[in-house]
């Protein structure tokens, strides 16, 4: 009975393709709005390098593998998703634009909400640029600035602000072409930040304003948020493979037990480290064991994470709310379960900070699994995805991709097939009488005259 309870849900597929994980969650949301994770697939990724896809046939391999996983836990296949996009070459820009409306007597009405933006989708950009979204920041209308939303008033001038997010055309392309070789198809792209915010911050935090960092494995995403609207974006090229890779030089160890390292003993501030245990790993091929002071990994870690702190706070002065954000700082991510980052993070930017866990959002007897900040941006893409089905943008229901999804080309060919010569209906008359007629023809004696 829970299964069909289920398909005649909105069910949403999300697919989280990062540096160090590809994770794929399917989900929908319940009669009291919240999310009902019904499979759960994550694997490791070998084919993407900061967020951007570099071998194709591995994230591939990662892509298929992830949403198996979760299909063997829902138990129902799967062919629409919905994918996030990240990396070093997303850029943001702001941008006004203006329209002039024929009736200054009539309302504003979303068309012309629609025709504004649609405007902003024609910019010239950089060559192998596109546009992925367009976030509107204020109106004005007929010269009445601040405006937060216009429909229903009057007026003949209508301007905006907006933020636009851009990324090269090449790297959402090469997702799409993954997901589509998986043997899956791409229902919209969304930006990751937003995608994390949506699941990690509450409405208080977006109105008081917030900078949230999701730091992954290749990458750190950093999205500002003032009075409910996105201010500003920008990506850091460094993350937790950076992280690994100071363990791996600075311990002189190998990747794996570095990485394990951090995990297990890594602290983000040295100050909070007292025992000072000594940590034992195996040397290699017979060698004596390597030594490594607790104190002087988490000495290691700091330095890069501080690192880190300095570009994110270097982001949050350029955005130009560094003294606006009531709400801090929340972290997010692979990177925000490094022990004590969010005391580091208060000392080095003087601003208040938390780790952000997806756990509002979902219904009460999901998976532990997902209440980790692993799970942000997945969480994010599966409620984005939600409400472009809820809103009518992505025209499919769970039902009607299942009769596509099942439907096989064989199938044509397993019907018995019809007599040949012979037609039915009322077309099929006439075309027997046609085959009569030729065969009484070539069947007659030939004339004399001939």
């Amino acid at each position: 009975m829970e299964m069909n309870t289920n398909q005649e849900k909105e069910l949403v597929v999300a697919l989280d393709i990062g540096t160090s994980k590809v994770c794929a969650i399917a989900g929908c949301k319940n009669e009291h709005g919240k999310l009902e994770i019904l499979g759960v697939g994550k694997v490791e990724s070998t084919g993407v390098m900061r967020g951007v896809v570099t071998n194709i046939e591995k994230t591939v391999k990662a892509i298929s593998d992830a949403i198996a996983a979760a299909e063997r836990q829902f138990q129902q296949s799967f062919k629409v998703v919905h994918v996030g996009i990240a990396g070093q070459h997303i850029k943001s820009l702001h941008h006004r634009g203006m329209v002039t409306r024929e009736n200054m007597h009539s309302e504003i009405s979303t068309k012309d909400i629609d025709k504004l933006v649609g405007d902003m989708h024609r910019l010239v950009l950089p060559p192998g640029d596109k546009i992925l979204h367009v976030i509107p920041q204020e109106y004005t209308v007929d010269n009445e600035a601040g405006i937060m939303d216009p429909i229903g008033m009057s007026g003949v001038r209508l301007e905006a602000n907006f933020h636009i997010i851009t990324g090269q055309i090449t790297a959402s392309n090469n997702i799409t072409k993954c997901v589509n070789k998986a043997g899956y198809q791409v229902a919209d792209i969304t930006l990751e930040p937003l995608a994390s915010a949506a699941s990690v911050l509450s409405e208080e935090e977006l109105e008081a304003g917030v900078a949230l960092v999701d730091i992954g494995g290749g990458t750190t995403d950093i999205s500002v948020f003032y009075e409910g609207i996105l201010r500003h974006t920008a990506v850091i090229p460094f993350g937790g493979d950076v992280i690994t890779k100071d363990i791996k030089e600075g311990c002189t160890v190998m990747k794996h037990q570095a990485e394990k390292l951090k995990v297990k003993f890594g602290s983000a501030l040295a100050d909070e480290v007292f025992d000072n245990r000594v940590i034992a790993i195996p040397g290699l091929k017979g060698r004596d064991p390597k030594e490594i002071s607790e104190k002087n990994l988490a000495l290691i870690i700091q330095a890069r994470v501080e690192e880190i702190l300095d570009y994110v706070v270097w982001q949050i002065r350029r955005s130009g709310y560094e003294k606006k954000l009531i709400g801090g700082i929340v972290l997010t991510g692979g990177g925000a379960l490094l022990k004590d980052i969010d005391k580091l993070t208060e000392f080095h930017t003087g601003m208040t900070a938390r780790v952000g866990i997806p756990a509002e959002q979902l219904a009460h007897g999901n998976s532990e699994q997902v209440y980790s900040p692993i799970y942000s941006t997945g969480i994010g893409l599966l409620l984005k995805g939600i409400e472009a089905v809820e809103a009518g943008k992505i025209a499919y229901t769970h039902k009607e991709k299942e009769v596509i999804v099942e439907e096989k080309p064989e199938e044509i060919f397993e019907q018995e097939p019809a007599s040949v010569g012979v037609a039915t209906g009322e077309d099929g008359k006439w075309y027997s009488q046609l085959f009569k007629k030729t065969k009484e023809w070539f069947e007659a004696e030939p004339d004399t005259e001939y």
